[in-house]
């Protein structure tokens, strides 16, 4: 089984939906740290896995620098809507997705 990481850095604002009072419902902004899990028994015909630009283009050249609520639709932006978010948009080789939100805030998505 062969396996990649690729580690990424999105600055960008959401506004999470809530059913309680916090300010976590008001614009602002995170730089999010995001590590990228993909695994396959076999690689491409390019010797890969998933190409690391292919990763970069479609989740940061997506986020990054914009507002995530624009960007994820109906999903509450939450850490963890965004880890499972990215994981879908990857499709199956995308086994786990980590998101750091903040120096003590860790949201992990990982398929079964």
């Amino acid at each position: 089984m062969f396996t990649v990481v690729k580690k990424l850095e999105i600055s960008a604002s959401h506004q999470l939906k809530l059913t309680y009072k916090s300010k976590c419902q008001n614009l602002h902004g995170h730089n999010w740290i995001v590590h990228i899990y993909a695994r396959s028994a076999e690689l491409d015909e390019n010797g890969m896995v998933i190409d690391f630009g292919h990763i970069k283009e479609a989740i940061h050249g997506r986020l990054d620098h914009k507002h995530v609520n624009d960007i994820m639709g109906d999903i509450n932006p939450t850490a963890e809507n965004m880890a499972k978010w990215i994981a879908d948009e990857l499709g199956e080789k995308c086994f786990k997705v980590v998101v750091q939100e903040s120096e003590g805030n860790v949201a992990i998505y990982e398929r079964d």
